[in-house]
């Protein structure tokens, strides 16, 4: 397996929407493994394509403490939302930057699992945060694109500020 390159915020590439999926091949099972690999590594919880130049509608999640409950989602959609939570994220891309951001709190999500098996899957808590901000990342958003522009210009100082050192 290959630990990838993780885009940092402000690389444009960060932006662009992913598209579909059509080709569960093998190469799309070792991207899936050095996704899981990459974000293992980073000490994430979270990995989307795109934030691996990967413009592809994937992304893969462990919330659990043990490393050991591991997500697959390939075209995932969000079905449904129900309530309001807020919580404190951070970010892959945005190394150092963490925020309170609004989120549906139960989502229910539609997308193929790693074997091409179409699945629709009810989440909620911290598992259901973190599609939420996969599934950003997927369509060219960020979860600083969520805070006020006063704190979008701390995030951009910080970054220049981790460019120089």
């Amino acid at each position: 397996m290959t630990i990838l390159n993780i885009l940092q915020f402000p690389d444009p590439k960060l932006r662009i929407r992913a598209k579909p999926i059509d080709n569960l091949d093998e190469k799309l099972q070792t991207k899936i493994d050095d996704m899981f690999e990459t974000m293992y590594d980073a000490k994430g919880i979270g990995l989307a394509g795109t934030q691996v130049d990967f413009h592809k509608r994937l992304l893969v999640t462990d919330v659990s403490i043990d490393k050991d409950e591991p997500h697959v989602l390939i075209n995932p959609v969000i079905l449904s939302t129900d309530g309001i939570v807020e919580s404190n994220e951070g970010c892959l891309s945005v190394p150092g930057f963490q925020d309170d951001v609004q989120r549906a709190k139960n989502i229910i999500v539609k997308y193929l699992d790693r074997d091409g098996a179409s699945k629709e899957t009810e989440m909620s808590g911290l598992l259901a945060i973190c599609v939420q901000h996969e599934i950003d990342h997927l369509n060219g958003k960020l979860f600083i694109d969520y805070l006020s522009e006063a704190k979008k210009q701390k995030v951009r100082k910080l970054i220049r500020k981790l460019e120089k050192d």
